[in-house]
């Protein structure tokens, strides 16, 4: 034994001081190797739509009412299901519903409802130690739904002990409390661990509500996105990223997670552009949403399309600044403002083609110095700077992003990233300069994962923390980024060009090989996945189900799970989003129907409604043992069994 191994165990030893203790933490990890895996669920692309994101949550992607109606279909009616899921889902909310109808009832409901959320709760937590139940258990109820779950209610001594507990949770005015408490139980329970696969900001209203909830979830990971790291690159303090984030937000009329979930102040933005485009009637910068005038009248949505100007502006100056100080990103074709001719009212782009402007009313452009910011734009850009940098709610929710998010996940035999992987032509992993080296495949991915992080935790000021920075946008839209992988991003050309030859943006190779069966088998041979149950698992790019494409590609290999999260996709994908669980007995890949709103999930008890359209089941029920976590814990007993026999042969002391 080294002296390594020898100051392991004893630092072990501290943990299991004796033979009896690390013997009885041996027997209780190989108990656990051999329960059935816990159940993952994969989401991608909810872009801020956190009313369809908390439903699929709480519904499990439908696994709760597959568990309730294995229960009950049969032996109760169809609207009592309903109902005792939409109880599970919303308890608070369906208690004040069900006490005005039930009246003097209600404790003959209670009990009846007790019973059956009992049964649940015990459906979906049978795969789990006690222990680990246990400790999901909220503390003031945690003893009696202990004696509830585990006793035999068979048992007719039992059965009468559990119905004086409930009489008695009943009489002593608990009931409600209780429901609430076994509810959110059986919603925590029936997910083990949460994936998000990108991108939880961007058009819907919520995406600071998302995040309060993923900060409060049990267990998740996430894999950054292309709008996450924008929002990422904002909080750091990188200008551009901040532009892009306002100006999105004004395209779709979403200013909730901006000014009300981060308190950030817009004011500034709106008196510059009010003044300086007055007269403007700013028609190209009108919002692209469909419930705009639900939201604001007239007067209000010009404004909007005023500051929605501005700041498209503002972004194009300050993106040519970081395009100047990085000649090593190639970028130079993204800077336009000086090929605009303002008195013809054309722009001649470096293809040599002049093309018409839709819109010619440039008052904060120099065409001496088209990219320098005026007096008045350098003051809104420095106060809303300011106001990003300074918010605690961003802060919380960006450094959550840090923590719990990368730019890839290897778990369980599948390869989770959000978008792409750059590639070349000949199908081989493309060279990326990324600072002054050049990497590829996943020694590119960590890389960049390096430099995000050290955009949030290096010194500010220093040039490695302003190279991150910048670093950050380039992720957002740069040719080779990973989280883009497209020629260009033509936002110029989409507001002031009409002809769309010149919206077209490219896709990489990577986006065209990863239908090919062979090129997925690269990849993940490249992260170390080589079973034959592996899987790729991207969001990004949604999938069209309603122009028949598939959600399950290279003959299996790859899944894509965007399927239209937002609104705004929806009329193209014609579904609401995909969602994927990997449980002990597969892979089953489910399709949502759009979500109307919580108000009807909660009155009429509508469910998503949602359809498995792939099930891949395992040839046998995947164990604990067959996961990483059972790696891991094999290791452990690895060590606590040389632990062990340190103790027998004297070599460790034991104590009390």
């Amino acid at each position: 034994m080294t002296t390594t191994e020898l100051k392991y165990l004893n630092l072990l030893g501290t943990q299991f001081p004796n033979r009896a203790a690390a013997a009885s933490e041996i027997i209780n990890l190989q108990a656990i190797l051999n329960l059935p895996k816990g159940t993952e669920h994969f989401l991608a692309d909810i872009h801020g739509e956190y009313e369809a994101f908390i439903h699929v949550l709480k519904n499990a992607s439908g696994n709760i009412r597959l568990k309730v109606n294995s229960l009950f279909k049969g032996h109760i009616r169809e609207q009592e299901i309903r109902e005792l899921c939409t109880l599970i889902y919303y308890p608070k909310e369906s208690l004040e519903r069900i006490r005005v109808r039930e009246g003097e009832a209600m404790d003959s409901w209670y009990m009846v409802a007790l019973n059956q959320l009992i049964k649940v709760c015990q459906r979906v937590t049978e795969k789990y130690t006690r222990s680990k139940v246990r400790k999901a258990l909220p503390k003031q109820y945690s003893y009696i739904l202990q004696e509830l779950l585990h006793e035999d209610t068979l048992n007719p001594q039992k059965s009468s002990y559990l119905t004086s507990i409930m009489q008695s949770i009943i009489e002593t005015g608990q009931a409600d409390d209780f429901i609430i408490a076994l509810s959110e139980t059986i919603q925590r329970m029936a997910i083990d661990h949460l994936h998000v696969v990108g991108d939880v900001y961007d058009r819907g209203p919520g995406a600071h509500i998302i995040m309060d909830k993923l900060m409060d979830y049990h267990q998740v990971d996430f894999q950054w996105g292309n709008h996450d790291m924008l929002w990422m690159g904002a909080a750091v303090g990188n200008l551009a990223c901040m532009a892009n984030v306002i100006r999105i937000a004004l395209r779709y009329t979403n200013l909730e997670t901006i000014e009300d979930g981060y308190g950030i102040n817009l004011l500034p933005l709106a008196r510059f552009a009010m003044e300086v485009y007055k007269k403007d009637p700013c028609e190209r910068f009108a919002s692209k949403s469909k419930d705009a005038s639900l939201l604001y009248d007239e007067k209000n949505l010009y404004m909007l399309s005023q500051m929605h100007k501005a700041i498209s502006i503002i972004q194009f100056k300050l993106e040519a600044e970081i395009i100047k100080r990085h000649p090593e990103y190639l970028m130079d074709d993204r800077n336009l403002l000086h090929l605009i001719n303002q008195e013809e009212g054309t722009i001649t782009l470096l293809d040599g083609t002049t093309y018409p402007l839709l819109d010619t009313h440039f008052p904060t452009i120099d065409p001496q110095n088209p990219y320098e910011l005026t007096a008045e734009e350098k003051e809104v850009v420095e106060r809303l700077h300011l106001s990003f940098t300074q918010s605690e709610k961003l802060r919380q929710h960006v450094d959550f992003l840090y923590r719990n998010g990368g730019m890839y996940l290897a778990y369980n035999q599948n390869l989770l990233f959000h978008a792409s992987l750059p590639m070349t032509e000949d199908r081989e992993f493309k060279e990326v300069l990324v600072g002054k080296q050049r990497y590829r495949g996943k020694a590119l991915m960590e890389e960049v994962d390096a430099i995000v992080r050290r955009a949030h935790w290096s010194e500010v000021g220093k040039a490695d923390y302003l190279e991150a920075q910048d670093y950050m946008w380039y992720l957002w839209c740069g040719p080779d980024s990973p989280l883009f992988d497209k020629s260009a991003m033509t936002t110029f050309e989409r507001y002031f060009i009409a002809d769309k030859k010149t919206h077209h943006e490219a896709k990489g190779y990577y986006y065209i090989y990863r239908l090919e069966a062979e090129v997925c088998e690269r990849i993940l041979a490249e992260f170390g996945l080589s079973s034959p149950d592996t899987h790729i698992i991207n969001g990004h790019v949604p999938v069209k189900a309603s122009r028949g494409e598939n959600p399950l590609q290279s003959g299996g290999k790859l899944m894509l799970i965007d399927g239209g999260f937002s609104k705004a996709y929806q009329s193209d994908t014609g579904i609401a989003g995909y969602t994927l669980i990997f449980n002990s007995h597969g892979l089953k890949l489910v399709k949502h129907d759009p979500f109307s709103s919580t108000q009807r999930a909660i009155e009429d008890m509508e469910d998503i409604e949602s359809e498995s359209v792939v099930s891949e089941f395992s040839s046998h029920r995947m164990l604990v043992r067959d996961t990483d976590k059972g790696k891991i814990l094999i290791e452990q007993i690895e060590d606590l069994k040389n632990l062990l026999d340190a103790y027998h042969k004297g070599i460790i002391q034991e104590r009390n």
